[in-house]
């Protein structure tokens, strides 16, 4: 403990040098224009004709995009977004399973996931499972950085980077609130104002209040009654101070998050899920989820020229969340216990086990028979990074040049205990109780740097883009044993240091005005988790393909292939469990290739037709497969030949879009279609215990402006209420969210 205090005590003295020098640059002023956002140097593009523009794969959806449907799931809103896989798991999307272009799933573990730029997953390095995701009903817009864009972010580049950005303060003050009802008990409340006022000559404040709060009952029903929804609650305030002439600008965020959930990792045997598939078995009617998050960031820009700027952000991220859910069922010979996904997936042998867990009326089940663990974990995420930017001439070529560095450290303490149930008519009774960590009593820690040089030479009609990253990270694990609460004598320490170069490099070329050839090839980095035996995941990426962006069209076709040097696979709770959670297993080689898909055209418009009609489409081809045989105990993988297919990999991914947009009605439909796909490694005929289905659904929208700012807003998910089931993990097969509709009111001032 002494080595994290001395750890929080030099980056504390970092932050106050920060915060010093930023208040007397502010100081100064000299006569330019208007400042820009102040986190809009950290991201790669800052609106969509800049992704066009970037010689590489990034797309962007902006304010516009995120209104459209008001999506609360993240799942929903990222079908827009071709190259990105998801796999869904509790139907609002509160813990969603993102990866891009073939990496892992599970969690989000395997991609840079960032607020405003900033890292923000609990632990990213030490534990990057995201069991916090911001709401994306509260962004502004949205960021996916592919190919060589990801290796400005790191440190997971295999796939890619997901920036979510929040909802900045305007320049004039203005608000938004909206108040909308539907299925399932649902409830939304979201409402933001703020702006900027003339301090005294030459400086300028402003500020901006957001609050959001969702609840939904739920949509599955627990066989003896009980609460399958939840409750969040956001709120975001920020303060800004710049100066008139847009050389400084400086600003504090806050955010809060508390959510309550009934969500379990239970899920049903295919039987069941055939017959009814939105019922939970009374053995997971104690499962909740308590978590809560802050998020406590100062930026600083200070710009002296158009030609020069730097951006500097200090960041802290508090984490805590209690996931109390079954955990596991007595075995029969009463020596041990047996995984719940093995009892959903083979019910005829673990009779007894299924009896406990379905809990009918009447039964009776054994005073040992169920394990429910508080998961009680705690997370903390702190450090600082800059960015300057320089732009310059050589001769006849033009550079921008952009150096960053970041040190970051962040922990994972798990301090978790088991209670025993007994079933009992329907109704779980607690028979034993555990003691505070005498489950798991560990601490993960991290700390790095990491350096970025990326300088985007033009000469003429040619683009080119080399980059390198560079970081050094050590990881360290700390465990005690359940009765040392106190945490005196650790049973093991192990500690990991890992260094690694990240380079990548695009070229562009445009032909024609508006039209782009590209190409791209970076490494792929991974880093491993803290007492981790395995190697780091690495790999090389590839891109190449053709953008256009001409008058009301726009239109992008890419490829890649991810060339795998090792593929690693980590256990959690959420792959199934029938492993020690933690650990890490090699898959060898791996390829992953594929099409990425995406155009869009306005036919007419409102000023001189009276109307006008968007269509979009966005398409994604994956074939990902093993090039190496081995055996795993790593559920999803099993036993792997080569040539065997990567599970939760749909080969096809289609999603089209169409509206009518007239003076005051908006109208919106979306059609999205996904292949069937396998929730275990392998070739040929999926095994229907392996199957997760494949679906087309269809999703509406609805806006009219009634009088001045006021509008009326309406939506329906799942038009057609198609029933599909998305995984068989973490425990069983697991449904879609069935048709919902959610309505109200919107006001903009």
């Amino acid at each position: 403990m002494k080595v994290q205090l001395r750890r929080s005590t030099a980056l504390s003295s970092l932050l106050v040098s920060v915060m010093a020098w930023s208040s007397g640059a502010l100081a100064s002023d000299t006569g330019m224009e208007d400042a820009a956002p102040a986190n809009e140097a950290i991201l790669v593009s800052a609106s969509k004709p800049q992704a066009l523009e970037v010689g590489g794969s990034v797309q962007f959806l902006d304010s516009e995009d995120l209104a459209e449907f008001s999506y609360t799931d993240p799942n929903r809103l990222l079908r827009q977004i071709p190259g990105v896989n998801l796999q869904e798991e509790d139907g609002f999307g509160l813990r969603p399973n993102i990866g891009i272009r073939g990496s892992g799933t599970d969690r989000s573990a395997r991609i840079a996931l960032m607020e405003d730029g900033v890292l923000i997953a609990p632990a990213p390095y030490a534990a990057p499972s995201a069991y916090y995701f911001p709401q994306i009903s509260r962004m502004s817009a949205v960021e996916v950085s592919k190919g060589p864009a990801a290796i400005k972010y790191g440190p997971m580049t295999v796939g890619g980077a997901l920036n979510l950005i929040s909802t900045p303060i305007p320049d004039e003050t203005s608000g938004f609130g909206e108040l909308l009802a539907g299925s399932y008990a649902a409830r939304r409340g979201h409402g933001w104002a703020g702006g900027w006022v003339p301090l005294s000559d030459g400086l300028e404040a402003g500020g901006l209040i957001e609050g959001l709060y969702e609840h939904s009952g739920g949509f599955k029903h627990i066989d003896a009654g009980g609460d399958t929804g939840f409750e969040i609650t956001d709120v975001v305030a920020k303060l800004g101070l710049r100066s008139t002439d847009g050389r400084h600008a400086l600003e504090f965020k806050f955010e809060g998050y508390d959510e309550t959930s009934a969500e379990t990792y239970l899920g049903l045997t295919l039987d069941d899920f055939r017959a009814t598939p939105y019922r939970r078995y009374n053995a997971s009617q104690r499962d909740e989820m308590n978590a809560d998050h802050q998020t406590y960031q100062l930026t600083y820009r200070f710009r002296p020229s158009d030609a020069l700027g730097f951006t500097v952000v200090a960041y802290r991220n508090d984490t805590k969340r209690a996931w109390y859910k079954l955990n596991d069922v007595r075995n029969t010979a009463d020596t041990g216990w047996n995984s719940i996904s093995s009892v959903v997936a083979d019910p005829v042998t673990y009779a007894t086990q299924m009896a406990d867990l379905v809990g009918a009326p009447g039964y009776t089940g054994r005073t040992n028979g169920l394990r429910v663990r508080n998961n009680n974990r705690r997370y903390q995420a702190t450090g600082v990074q800059g960015l300057f930017e320089a732009r310059f001439a050589t001769g006849s070529a033009s550079h921008e040049l952009q150096l960053s560095a970041r040190y970051h450290e962040d922990e994972e303490d798990r301090f978790q205990q088991d209670d025993v149930y007994q079933m009992a008519d329907g109704r779980m009774i607690l028979t034993s109780a555990g003691a505070p960590g005498s489950n798991s009593n560990r601490l993960g820690e991290a700390e790095a740097w990491a350096f970025f040089i990326q300088d985007t030479i033009t000469l003429g009609t040619i683009t080119l883009t080399p980059g390198l990253r560079y970081e050094t990270i050590d990881l360290k694990r700390t465990d005690w044993s359940g009765s040392d609460p106190e945490r005196v004598s650790p049973t093991s320490i192990r500690t990991t240091n890992v260094d690694v170069w990240i380079p990548g490099v695009a070229a562009a070329w445009e032909f024609s005005p508006g039209m782009r050839f590209i190409a791209g090839a970076h490494r792929g980095f991974a880093s491993p988790g803290p007492g981790s035996t395995t190697d780091a995941e690495t790999s090389w990426n590839y891109e190449a393909g053709f953008k256009l962006a001409r008058n009301a069209w726009h239109l992008e076709a890419i490829g890649f292939f991810n060339d795998y040097a090792n593929l690693v696979g980590t256990c959690t709770n959420s792959t199934g469990g029938n492993c020690t959670i933690g650990d890490q297993f090699d898959g060898g080689a791996a390829h992953v290739k594929g099409l990425e898909l995406t155009g869009g055209y306005t036919f007419g418009s409102i000023a001189a037709q009276g109307f006008a009609v968007p269509v979009s489409v966005v398409y994604t081809l994956t074939d990902a497969e093993f090039r190496t045989s081995f055996e795993s105990d790593y559920e999803p993988w099993g036993t792997v030949e080569k040539g065997d297919l990567l599970p939760y990999l749909p080969k096809h991914q289609l999603t089209l879009n169409a509206g009518v947009d007239l003076e005051k009605v908006r109208l919106s439909a979306s059609v999205n279609l996904v292949s069937k796909a396998r929730a275990v490694a392998g070739t040929g005929t999926i095994p229907a215990s392996q199957k997760i289905d494949g679906r087309a659904l269809v999703d509406l929208a609805a806006e009219w402006d009634v009088y001045g700012p006021i509008s009326l807003f309406g939506t329906v998910n799942n038009l057609f209420d198609k029933t599909y089931n998305v995984a068989f993990s973490p425990a069983g097969a697991r449904p879609g969210a069935p048709r919902m509709v959610l309505g109200g009111i919107r006001a903009r001032f």
